[in-house]
């Protein structure tokens, strides 16, 4: 059984909102599709036949005149194999490349597991995309490869750069295959998983669709491998705490498995004005029923479908992390949410978080709902030093300054699922 879904839990059946795919999709001019390793290899290694049933199947889109990005895992899968003897433990078994936090052993303190999986990651890297190269070729297409890291989504110069290059090989005809720079990327600078970067890929290009071809066949409303009466969800209206709480986090008991991060990414893309699709990746010819309009998998709806964001608000919003919150009070949210003002340090309740000038800070109410996002003119420490006083006493209390808004509404987007 399948259902819609807005404000509701897997105990309370939703409101039905009626959903014609075939006239949504018949407008979808670039897609991006996101595969996950699940979805490229069998058992433990990468699946050259998968690879080619995926490969044709996006040609065959690329030829029906949509422009295709593909966000790609199996890097470290590739690698593993052919690294196989290597990865040894003091015993003798495998090691299991998850085991990213294992304690290392060895008295420089160096965790060993992590350099193996970048050592994967490196050999692996040019294979998955040798691969790619090779069966695009067959089909008539060229393929680019781009590795990316979250230092390229955090800085505007490097975020406008990529840009300009997808879209020039989009142009082209060339379908860019994406994945993280596995060999380089730690904790500073790790998206840290694929469902992100293709929703931020999607923003980045502006696509109209971000396709995640998972090994679920959708969003249920409970973990479907745990509890067979669990429901697929065919549509989501929107994003509310209960779907959160039905994807669950690590170790939850009622979690649907693996959906936190798509979940995050259908924030990401429908907050920006755009629709995104779960949908099982083993199934045939998935893509191309998706892009028909048939019933498959779970539709995320954006909030508002008539308004989208534009390319610099999507980069403010959703390309790179928040490092601070501010609290405002409810004159000041207002101010920002209807009249179209500045936020000044007199609405600035409490600060937190330790952020930088020019760092990206969440906006919420006295309720701690989060309803705006901005570029932040001033420190933490500053900000906690102004914050309630009034733009004639800024000299006073940090001496010299040179904004008298703590987010000049040009730097500052309001989320729209607070506008609902």
């Amino acid at each position: 059984m399948s259902t819609s879904m807005g404000l509701s839990s897997s105990s309370r059946l939703p409101k039905n909102r009626a959903v014609n795919r075939q006239q949504l999709f018949s407008t979808i001019k670039r897609v991006v599709v996101k595969v996950g390793s699940s979805t490229l290899t069998e058992g433990t290694d990468l699946s050259l036949i998968k690879m080619e049933r995926l490969v044709e199947e996006l040609s065959q889109v690329k030829q029906n005149g949509i422009e295709v990005v593909l966000v790609t895992s199996g890097a470290i899968a590739a690698g593993r194999g052919r690294l196989a003897h290597y990865f040894q433990d003091s015993a003798g078994s495998t090691l299991d490349p998850s085991q990213s936090t294992k304690v290392a052993s060895c008295n420089s303190g160096i965790n060993p597991v992590i350099p193996e999986l970048q050592a994967a990651a490196a050999v692996g890297q040019i294979h998955l995309m040798y691969g790619y190269k090779q069966l695009f070729e067959q089909f008539g297409h060229l393929a680019a490869m781009i590795l990316v890291t979250q230092d390229d989504f955090d800085h505007r110069q490097r975020y406008t750069h990529i840009s300009d290059t997808l879209r020039t090989l989009l142009r082209f005809g060339v379908i860019p295959v994406i994945n993280e720079n596995d060999t380089v990327a730690v904790d500073e600078i790790k998206v840290g998983d694929n469902d992100t970067i293709s929703a931020y890929v999607t923003n980045l290009v502006e696509a109209d669709l971000l396709l995640i071809l998972s090994d679920q066949a959708g969003f249920y409303t409970r973990d479907p491998r745990k509890y067979p009466e669990a429901e697929l969800i065919s549509t989501i209206i929107q994003i509310t705490d209960e779907i959160r709480a039905a994807a669950g986090g690590a170790g939850t008991e009622k979690g649907t498995g693996g959906m936190q991060t798509k979940i995050r990414a259908a924030e990401i893309v429908t907050g920006a004005g755009e629709i995104m699709v779960i949908a099982d990746g083993s199934q045939p010819l998935v893509i191309n029923q998706v892009l028909s309009g048939r019933e498959v998998g779970t539709l995320f709806l954006p909030p508002d479908a008539t308004r989208r964001m534009s390319a610099r608000r999507r980069w403010i919003a959703y390309s790179r992390p928040t490092r601070g919150v501010l609290f405002v009070d409810d004159g000041a949210k207002k101010a920002l949410t209807t009249g179209g003002k500045s936020l000044l340090p007199s609405g600035i309740r409490h600060v937190s978080g330790d952020f930088k000038f020019g760092d990206t800070v969440s906006c919420c109410d006295g309720n701690q709902q989060e309803f705006a996002r901005g570029l932040v003119n001033y420190t933490a420490q500053e900000t906690k030093q102004i914050l309630g006083k009034h733009t004639r006493q800024l000299q006073k209390i940090i001496g010299n300054f040179y904004y008298d808004e703590v987010i000049h509404r040009d730097n500052l987007v309001l989320l729209k699922s607070s506008q609902n």
